[in-house]
């Protein structure tokens, strides 16, 4: 069985850095440059209870999401959700010099307010290590800017006030990085283009051979995944570029692979339903009148 250090608390995460305890049993800000030095170890996999966002200039180390491995350049941002395993590896040819900092607060230090409602639009939090945020000069001065807000906050006795403040200040600092990651997208444009090519033709494919009645329908994950990506930044990645997310280019290869059979056989709707791997025909003529504006009778009888 994998030895797996799981941290459930801030405080343990400070312990495990050797940093004081936490000025806020919620949420930490640690200065990686700051850290003691220690001695290199072959391997660590961790799994926190709460978010991790982390910014380094410098790392010994290489990390892992899973089977993908990410080497850390000079100025990168990653956003980890709880609950996700994280390898960390050492690399014999650094140095244990480490530059940058990391934010660290518990679900808790945001449920049932505004932020807790709106943090599965901060899709960034579910891509993969290797999907990266890649900071400007600039960008790396706001953030900072914010992490010093944040930490003269935590200075502060905590009274009233301290909580809408502390999640007014990482709401703060999310929103650039959602503005970051759409300058990214717009930056990559090329690569992104690639790989909307690449989905397309791997999504014609599942529809235009046996895949389909194979393996039933396909889910973002599936086609994701044959990207080395993950599905949600597929999903950001294609809606930015062609303003529909991955389930609805899904859902458009499903219902011109309806409309095909409709037009050339005389199968009833229950049957193409089926078909095309849905478990309830209802189901496929609800999303095939959404899309089309017919129902599947109504489309059939156009012609």
């Amino acid at each position: 069985m994998e030895n797996i250090i799981r941290l459930e608390s801030i405080s343990q995460l400070n312990a495990l850095f050797q940093q004081l305890p936490p000025k806020h049993p919620l949420i930490s800000v640690v200065d990686f440059s700051k850290m003691e030095k220690h001695e290199k170890v072959e391997e660590v996999k961790l799994t926190c209870g709460f978010y991790s966002i982390l910014f380094k200039n410098h790392c010994a180390n290489r990390m892992r999401y899973g089977k993908e491995y990410y080497d850390f350049q000079e100025g990168t941002l990653i956003c980890i959700a709880p609950n996700q395993i994280i390898t960390i590896e050492n690399d014999d040819s650094s140095t244990n010099d480490i530059d940058g900092w990391g934010l660290f607060f518990h679900p808790d230090i945001i449920r049932g307010s505004s932020l807790g409602n709106k943090m599965k639009d901060y899709t960034f939090f579910s891509y993969e290590v290797n999907e990266a945020l890649h900071l400007s000069d600039k960008e790396k001065e706001t953030l900072s800017d914010c992490i010093n807000k944040l930490e003269n906050e935590l200075t502060e006795n905590i009274d009233k006030h301290s909580q809408t403040l502390i999640n007014s200040n990482i709401e703060l600092l999310l929103n650039y990085c959602n503005r970051y990651y759409d300058r990214q997208f717009i930056t990559r444009k090329k690569a992104n283009t690639d790989l909307l090519i690449r989905f397309e033709n791997i999504v014609s494919n599942y529809f235009n051979t046996n895949e389909l009645q194979n393996k039933g329908l396909p889910s973002v994950k599936y086609f994701a995944e044959l990207l080395f990506l993950s599905p949600n930044y597929l999903s950001d990645l294609l809606k930015k570029e062609t303003g529909k997310n991955a389930q609805e280019h899904i859902h458009y290869f499903l219902v011109e692979e309806a409309k095909n059979i409709l037009m050339s056989s005389d199968k009833s709707v229950s049957e193409i339903a089926y078909s095309l791997g849905f478990e309830y025909p209802q189901y496929f003529s609800k999303l095939f009148k959404q899309k089309t504006g017919f129902t599947p009778v109504e489309y059939r009888n156009l012609n």
